[in-house]
C-alpha cells in the first residue's frame, strides 16, 4: 500500500484546459481508467481518467482551475483494499453513450424513464417538448450531468445550474431542449411562486435590493399596466429565442421624392379634405411583403413541438405604436392585397386607437412578421426583440443624407438605417443577409415588386 499522485495525461494540443467538473471526492473509490475530472476547452470537453486504482485522499483541484499536461489532481492510496467493487459502474463518458449498469443505481426517474428519440444538432437548432417529469432534479447522490461544451456554455450564459436539469439524451445526456424546457419551466411557475423576481428558479443570484433614498431623494413610480403586461412577454422571447441581428441600409433618395409628391398630389385631389399622409412605414410594409413572399421562412413559426415549421400564407403585418404609457404594436391585416394609400390609413387610424387606449384585442393579434420604427425619434440602429411566435423582426431607424459613391463620384443619397433580428433556430446567416439585400433593393426602387 503507498500513496501515488495522479497527473493530468497528455491531452493533445491544449496547453491549459479549465475544470468543469469534479466526477469524485476524498475516501471514493476509483479503478484504473475511471474518470476523475471533466475538462473543457474552447471546443470541446474531455474527462481525465486516473492512471492507478485506489482510494482518493486529496483533491489538489477545483472547479474553475486551469490545467495542462502534468497537472496534479489528486492522491491516490493504493492496495488490495482500494479493490472496486465489480458491480460498481463507472460514470459515463460525455463523449460516447455507454451500456447501462447491471446493477440498479439510485438515479431519478428523469434518468431512468425512456426519453423521446430526439435529432437535434450541436447547435441545439430545434426546441422540442419535454415532458415534465424528464426536467426534475437530478438528486445528490445520482450522477454528474454530463453535457456537451456548447450546452454548457448555454447554460452559463443562462445561469441554470445543470445539476438541476434533467437529460433527456441517450445515457441521461442534457441537451439544449433540456435546458430551454428547464427555463421555460422556471418562468412558468416561479410567477406563482415568486420566483420570477428573484431569479431562484434559474439559480441566479438575487436581485440587488437598495435603500436608494440613503444616496439622495427618489420617487416611486409604478410600471404602466401595458409595461407589466410586456415585460414577462419579453423577457421569455429574449431568453428562449437566439437572437441574431442583421443591419443593413436602404437608399431610399427616390423613394422620399416619390412620398412627397404623392401626397402633394392626394392633397391637391382632397380638395380641402385631409386624406392620411403616405408615411415610409406604409411603403416599407408592402416592400417586406415582397421579401416575406420570396422568402416564406421568415413569414412562418415554429410548431409546439419545435420540430416543424408553420409558412403562413397570409401577411399580417404588426407595427410598433408609441402610446403615453408604452408601446402597443396593432396589425395590419392582408398587407398584401391592399395598396400604400390604404396602408397608410389603417395605419394612421390604428395608430390614433391605440393612442387613446382604444385599440380591440382583435386588431392586436395574428401577425406574421413586425416592424418596430423609431425613425421619427432618432437612433442609427437597435436590436428589436422578436415578438414571439414570430421568427423575426424589423427595426428601421432614422434616415439621414449620406455621400455614397457612385463609381465615379460621392453623391448624396437618402439612406435608411434597416436592423433586422431573426429567430437563428428558424434562420441562419446566410438567408439573413439575403433577405435583408433584398429589401433594400426593394425599398431603392419598388418596381423590383412587379417581376
Amino acid at each position: 500500500m503507498g500513496m501515488v499522485d495522479v497527473k493530468v495525461p497528455d491531452i493533445g494540443d491544449f496547453k491549459e484546459v479549465e475544470i468543469i467538473e469534479l466526477l469524485v471526492k476524498p475516501g471514493d473509490t476509483v479503478k484504473l481508467d475511471q474518470s476523475l475530472i471533466t475538462v473543457e476547452s474552447d471546443k470541446a470537453s474531455m474527462e481525465i481518467p486516473s492512471s492507478h486504482a485506489g482510494v482518493v485522499k486529496e483533491l489538489k483541484v477545483k472547479i474553475g482551475d486551469k490545467v495542462a499536461k502534468g497537472s496534479l489532481v489528486l492522491t491516490l492510496e493504493e492496495g488490495d483494499s482500494a479493490a472496486p467493487v465489480a458491480t460498481e459502474p463507472a460514470p459515463p463518458a460525455v463523449s460516447a453513450p455507454v451500456p447501462a449498469p447491471s446493477a440498479p443505481t439510485p438515479v431519478s426517474a428523469a434518468a431512468t424513464a425512456p426519453a423521446p428519440a430526439l435529432s437535434i444538432s450541436a447547435e441545439g437548432t430545434r426546441a422540442k417538448h419535454i415532458p415534465t417529469a424528464a426536467l426534475e432534479p437530478l438528486p445528490a447522490s445520482g450522477p454528474k450531468p454530463h453535457a456537451s461544451p456548447s450546452v454548457r456554455k448555454f447554460a452559463r450564459e443562462l445561469g441554470v445550474d445543470l445539476t438541476q436539469v434533467g437529460g433527456s439524451g441517450p445515457n441521461g445526456r442534457i441537451l439544449h431542449t433540456d435546458v430551454q424546457n428547464y427555463v421555460k419551466t422556471a418562468l412558468a411557475g416561479g410567477s406563482a411562486a415568486g420566483a420570477k423576481d428573484t431569479g431562484a428558479g434559474l439559480g441566479l443570484l438575487p436581485w440587488p435590493s437598495l435603500d436608494f433614498s440613503k444616496f439622495g431623494e427618489t420617487e416611486l413610480l409604478p410600471l404602466s399596466r401595458i409595461k407589466k403586461l410586456s415585460g414577462p412577454n419579453l423577457h421569455r422571447n429574449w431568453v428562449m429565442i437566439p437572437h441574431v441581428t442583421q443591419f443593413d441600409e436602404a437608399d431610399v433618395t427616390e423613394l422620399e421624392e416619390f412620398r412627397v409628391t404623392s401626397n402633394e398630389a392626394l392633397a391637391k385631389a382632397g380638395k380641402g379634405q385631409s386624406p392620411a399622409k403616405l408615411t415610409m412605414l406604409a411603403f416599407v410594409i408592402k416592400a417586406c411583403v415582397a421579401a416575406l413572399k420570396k422568402y416564406p421562412a421568415f413569414n412562418a413559426s415554429l410548431d409546439a413541438t419545435g420540430e416543424n415549421l408553420i409558412l403562413k400564407r397570409y401577411y399580417h403585418i404588426g407595427f410598433a405604436a408609441d402610446t403615453p404609457n408604452g408601446l402597443m404594436v396593432p396589425v395590419v391585416k392582408d398587407a398584401d392585397q391592399k395598396g400604400v394609400a390604404q396602408i397608410a390609413q389603417e395605419l394612421a387610424a390604428l395608430s390614433a386607437q391605440a393612442r387613446d387606449g382604444k385599440l380591440k384585442p382583435a386588431d392586436m393579434q395574428g401577425a406574421s412578421f413586425t416592424i418596430s420604427s423609431l425613425g421619427g425619434i432618432g437612433g442609427t440602429a437597435f436590436t428589436p426583440i422578436i415578438n414571439a411566435p414570430e421568427v423575426a423582426i424589423l427595426g428601421l431607424s432614422r434616415s439621414s443624407m449620406k455621400p455614397v459613391w457612385d463609381g465615379k463620384q460621392f453623391v448624396p443619397r437618402l439612406m435608411l438605417p434597416t436592423s433586422l433580428s431573426y429567430d437563428h433556430r428558424v434562420i441562419d446567416g446566410a438567408m439573413a443577409a439575403r433577405f435583408s439585400v433584398y429589401l433594400v433593393e426593394v425599398l431603392a426602387d419598388l418596381r423590383k415588386t412587379l417581376l
